[in-house]
């Protein structure tokens, strides 16, 4: 084997180990609003802020492992989207809820049609995931279009 094929298969050995190991939990999309300040609790993590606007409110979570979490939550009162930028990716199952399967679907057809690296891009009807990042430094945002509040543009959701 070469050099530089067992290096690719290091790398991916690594994403794929980050990908499955269990980390620290976040409201999951399409949640209610109780659940933000309890997953704060439950990763030991810090309520940096909260900005409230006509549409939405913004909590900002930092967690012990300095991932910073952005949870934007409707007036109604519902999770409709989130935002996780840091060393450490986020429970994706956590923080997709119900919408993981769908990701997880979604995920399996694109590996199958990706050639190497690079970030990834879910942009369905019901559910869009955009991340990108590397070993200690990971971005990423996930929301469902039809949960979004009337006037908010997805540029915002960041």
């Amino acid at each position: 084997m070469t050099k530089t094929v067992a290096a690719r298969l290091a790398r991916r050995g690594v994403l794929v180990l980050m990908l499955t190991l269990p980390t620290t939990a976040f409201a999951a999309l399409g949640g209610d609003a109780a659940s933000v300040d309890a997953d704060r609790v439950r990763i030991q993590g810090a309520l940096m802020r909260i900005v409230r606007n006509d549409s939405y409110a913004l909590h900002e979570i930092r967690s012990a492992s300095g991932t910073t979490i952005r949870e934007y939550v409707s007036t109604s009162g519902t999770v409709f989207a989130v935002v996780w930028q840091g060393p450490w990716l986020p429970d994706l199952r956590q923080v997709l809820g119900a919408h993981f399967d769908q990701y997880e679907t979604a995920m399996r057809s694109a590996r199958r049609e990706r050639k190497g690296r690079g970030s990834v891009v879910i942009d369905g009807p019901d559910l869009v995931v955009q991340m990108t990042g590397h070993l200690r430094s990971f971005f990423g945002r996930a929301y469902v279009p039809a949960l979004m509040p009337q006037g908010v543009q997805v540029e915002s959701i960041r």
